[in-house]
């Protein structure tokens, strides 16, 4: 396992608060997906591109692309993720979600929302 610093990144689909829902059932899982700028992040993301081949490589396996959290935005499909990346986040226990102060945030503040920039933390892991 790797913990691994996001800053200034998108978010997008939040599930912060509540777990997310798939057509209409619970996933059971709380989810966000952070979008990075291939220039603005470069570093960051040669960084989980490392980590995520090193944990392949301590667990002597290779992952396919659809079960590896980071995605290139170019073969999505989609306009608006071009020249980006997302790495996708989700866990059973609900995560800390807190403002530049450190103090907790709640979903009534409406201070997360899709689009908004976050600083995120995230645990990169595999399983043999």
């Amino acid at each position: 396992m790797s913990k691994v610093k996001i800053p200034k990144a998108r978010l997008s689909f939040p599930s912060l608060f509540q777990h997310a829902s798939f057509g209409g059932e619970s996933t059971g899982k709380y989810e966000a997906t952070f979008i990075l700028d291939k220039t603005q992040h470069a570093d960051i993301i040669k960084g989980i591109q490392f980590e995520i081949e090193k944990i392949q490589k301590e667990l002597k396996l290779k992952l396919p692309g659809d079960k590896i959290c980071l995605k290139d935005g170019d073969e999505s499909g989609r306009p608006e993720l071009e020249g980006k990346v997302t790495i996708k986040a989700s866990t059973k226990k609900r995560p800390m979600v807190i403002d530049r102060d450190k103090s907790p945030i709640i979903e009534a503040d409406n201070k997360i929302y899709p689009g908004c920039y976050v600083n995120g933390i995230i645990t990169l892991w595999g399983v043999s």
